[in-house]
């Protein structure tokens, strides 16, 4: 693999979405480009281009966007990904690595590919978090090996009930979203189906086997007019190594199967509740997958296709394609990784 490095803000990189609209590729006199969230700040200022120009070199573009009234009140911008003419940004709905759940976090975005795009913006008060929850619920009492494992009282109190805490004593409405026996759920991943739903890829929680969850979502395009989400499918990834893992990036293809990376379920460094109560999580390196759906949405296990070990990499947060090849994106301490593989 050969390593580009680039800067945008002084800040890290989620996620790797190729830009479609020819008039913006034009107008940014680029060969090819690709969309990129950064980690820190209100999405507004967190949306960049990874451009290549011409001549093959690589540059990266910090993209203002106007969020209107909804400007500042956002955070963590994880997973992008394109349905029906837009691009929409998913908030990590997480917390920080001892939490608690932030609703800064629990947010979709949406916009058309410009060089200034202008944001329609739900913040929905963890109704997302809910509806993953209840499903999530629902398979554990019946035993399905997509389920995941027990909440651990220390994740569940530094995550759920330090968020309930919080937001009790503002007299905020989302806490009736929040509920004892609750997973705090944390999105690193998503692509729309040929079905119209949004397959979100979870970090955390795992099954009990350790193994990644996908969790297929209805009506999420619906919530900018005032409809609501439900959960089509869960799905968990077998066969994918030792475990915990957690989705790390998620990208649709054209041929209608996914790529997928999976790796370690929180960030190395110090103070992860996760990492506390897994410590072996903490070496997980990257792999990059690749897998189809069933042709009906349900609960299921899906076994996915290798393609390439990216060990010893531990912070890949993106994968798509650059001439039929794969590449991939890193979180890197304030810079961009660009990862290029083939000749």
């Amino acid at each position: 693999m050969r390593l580009v490095e680039l800067t945008a803000a002084g800040n890290e990189a989620s996620d790797l979405l190729p830009v479609h609209d020819a008039g913006l590729l034009a107008e940014l006199g680029a060969r090819r480009a690709y969309w990129t969230v950064l980690d820190e700040g209100p999405v507004e200022q967190c949306l960049a281009l990874l451009v290549e120009q011409p001549d093959g070199q690589w540059r990266a573009e910090h993209v203002k966007a106007d969020a209107g009234e909804h400007a500042g009140r956002t955070e963590d911008g994880e997973a992008l990904a394109r349905h029906d003419g837009w691009v929409y940004v998913l908030g990590s709905h997480f917390g920080s690595k001892a939490g608690p759940l932030r609703p800064k976090r629990a947010f979709v975005a949406r916009f058309r590919e410009s060089a200034a795009p202008r944001l329609e913006i739900v913040r929905h008060r963890f109704a997302l978090h809910r509806a993953v929850n209840d499903a999530l619920a629902a398979l554990a009492v019946t035993g399905h090996p997509a389920a995941p494992e027990p909440v651990a009282d220390a994740v569940h109190a530094g995550f759920v009930t330090e968020a309930l805490r919080r937001g009790t004593a503002k007299g905020k409405r989302w806490t009736a979203q929040l509920a004892p026996g609750d997973h705090p759920v944390n999105i690193e991943g998503a692509a729309f189906t040929a079905r119209g739903t949004l397959l979100a890829g979870l970090r955390w929680p795992v099954t009990a086997a350790g193994e990644p969850i996908l969790v297929e979502l209805t009506g999420l395009p619906g919530l900018f007019t005032g409809g609501t989400l439900d959960v089509a499918g869960v799905y968990a990834l077998t066969g994918t190594g030792s475990g915990p893992l957690g989705v790390r990036a998620l990208a649709a293809r054209a041929d209608g199967a996914y790529d997928v990376v999976v790796g370690s379920i929180d960030a190395l460094d110090k103070g992860s509740i996760l990492l506390e109560h897994h410590p072996h999580a903490r070496h997980a390196t990257c792999r990059h997958l690749r897998f189809r759906l069933p042709d009906a949405a349900g609960a299921g296990l899906i076994a996915p296709e290798p393609v390439a070990d990216l060990a010893p990499l531990h912070h890949v947060e993106g994968v798509s394609e650059h001439d039929g090849h794969p590449v991939y994106v890193a979180d890197e301490d304030h810079r961009i990784a660009l990862w290029l593989t083939g000749p």
